[in-house]
């Protein structure tokens, strides 16, 4: 059997190993699991999918992403709808989708999974064209987004928790019009700071945005976070880390399949953290069991 091992040299906060160190222990644990392994390095945008979307043309049956949740969004994308398996090495600064499938963090012992785990089939979301397997996000998310992906940004849960400080006070909440299809609910109308759009229970490091989301329950988590003070937002912290976060005046949550959105205004949004522009209304279209992942 063959397998594709794509590595991002500069995900999350720094290797411990050299690059070279880090294709060797591809080559050696894959290999006691039956893989001839070809290892590919990413040097920009685009390379992840490219190197998978190369794999599943050569035949290989399994791929895995060693980076973050960009790096696995882009392999994923090439996989999703073919029967090639994807293995997580978590080497980002959230690393969300590894956590909610328990995937070590431990990149040895992640290898070891992959050689040898379970399979497990989870959902996908289509928003705007656009697949995502973690979280995605529209407004004030996507703004951070695109903030945490220039060049030379701060990485990991500082970062980010930066990137918001610096932008909250700022930022101008937007309406939109929330219309769950086939019977799931009444539409929302309601200004936001941002809607989340949730495959998995959280961003990453812990911070749990849906704690009911399930990986492949055919169905989106859709929370919208509507204007309050920095005091509120605050108050909320330890409900989003400890998976406790509930719905109420200003924290709307419900599930749906399929999802039209729409607003007065372009709307930007994020899939797995990578930035996206769209026009004034987006489609999220839930693909289930769409992508198979190594599991334990």
């Amino acid at each position: 059997m063959k397998a594709t091992v794509v590595i991002n040299p500069i995900a999350g906060p720094g290797r411990a190993r050299t690059l070279d160190a880090c294709a060797a222990l591809a080559r050696e644990s894959l290999r006691h699991g039956g893989y001839d392994v070809e290892v590919c390095i990413t040097t920009g945008p685009g390379d992840a999918q490219r190197f998978a979307a190369r794999a599943v043309e050569a035949g290989h049956a399994l791929v895995a992403a060693w980076g973050g949740d960009g790096t696995v969004n882009g392999v994923g994308a090439a996989l999703a709808g073919t029967p090639v398996v994807m293995a997580i090495i978590p080497g980002g600064s959230g690393n969300g989708l590894a956590r909610d499938l328990d995937v070590p963090l431990d990149a040895a012992a992640a290898f070891a999974l992959a050689a040898a785990g379970s399979v497990r089939q989870i959902d996908a979301g289509d928003l705007d064209g656009s697949l995502f397997f973690n979280v995605a996000g529209i407004g004030l998310d996507a703004r951070i987004a695109q903030r945490m992906a220039a060049p030379g940004a701060r990485r990991g849960l500082l970062g980010y928790v930066m990137a918001t400080v610096s932008e909250l006070p700022s930022y101008s909440a937007r309406d939109y019009v929330i219309t769950p299809l086939h019977g799931a609910g009444p539409p929302i109308a309601s200004p936001a700071l941002f809607i989340a759009l949730a495959n998995s229970r959280q961003y990453g490091n812990g911070a749990q945005i849906a704690p009911h989301a399930r990986l492949d329950d055919g169905a989106i988590d859709v929370v919208v976070v509507k204007p309050q003070s920095l005091r509120r937002i605050a108050g909320r912290l330890p409900a989003f880390f400890n998976g406790t976060l509930r719905a109420d005046e200003t924290l709307l949550m419900m599930t749906a399949a399929d999802v039209d959105i729409s607003s007065g205004h372009a709307i930007a949004f994020h899939v797995d953290g990578e930035p996206r522009q769209g026009g004034t209304a987006v489609a999220l279209r839930t693909r289930r069991q769409y992508l198979s992942v190594r599991v334990k």
